[in-house]
């Protein structure tokens, strides 16, 4: 079965990860999207919040699941025998931290059985990332065409 693991934070989740997921289900028996949590972090959104935004913007969606997590991706999915992780690239500075995160997941995993792929986020959704929505949403702008219905609030 091909499970891929599609991790973030998702505060919130935009139209830019809606189009991840929804180009990879066809690809892919299950996504489990997985919400990392770091106790460092300060969120927009608590977990349940983010939770309910993900399970509502992909209830169309039967092979797509919700998850939550802390600590390394790559032990999470072994915590769940995922042998894909499922990333998007908006940039080529997206590409440069995710291919030394990928690598670095590679050596972390010396039997090279999780793989890290890749989609390319469509390009008129490239522009948009979770922290710029967050400052949208702090100054009361009109962030609504730019995350799935679920999250508008």
């Amino acid at each position: 079965m091909r499970v891929a693991v599609f991790p973030g934070s998702f505060d919130p989740i935009t139209i830019g990860h809606f189009d991840i997921v929804e180009r990879a289900v066809p690809l892919f028996d299950k996504i489990i999207i997985a919400i990392g949590q770091n106790s460092q972090k300060k969120y927009m959104f608590s977990l349940e919040q983010r939770k309910e935004f993900i399970k509502n913007s992909f209830k169309q969606f039967p092979n797509v699941e919700v998850d939550s997590f802390e600590g390394l991706t790559i032990d999470y999915c072994r915590s769940r025998g995922v042998n894909f992780i499922l990333r998007g690239l908006r940039n080529p500075s997206d590409f440069e931290f995710e291919k030394a995160i990928a690598q670095t997941n590679r050596e972390l995993t010396q039997d090279n059985k999780i793989e890290t792929i890749f989609l390319l986020t469509s390009a008129s959704k490239a522009f948009i990332s979770s922290s710029i929505v967050r400052e949208i949403i702090t100054f009361g702008g009109n962030y609504e065409l730019l995350v799935p219905d679920a999250v508008r609030v």
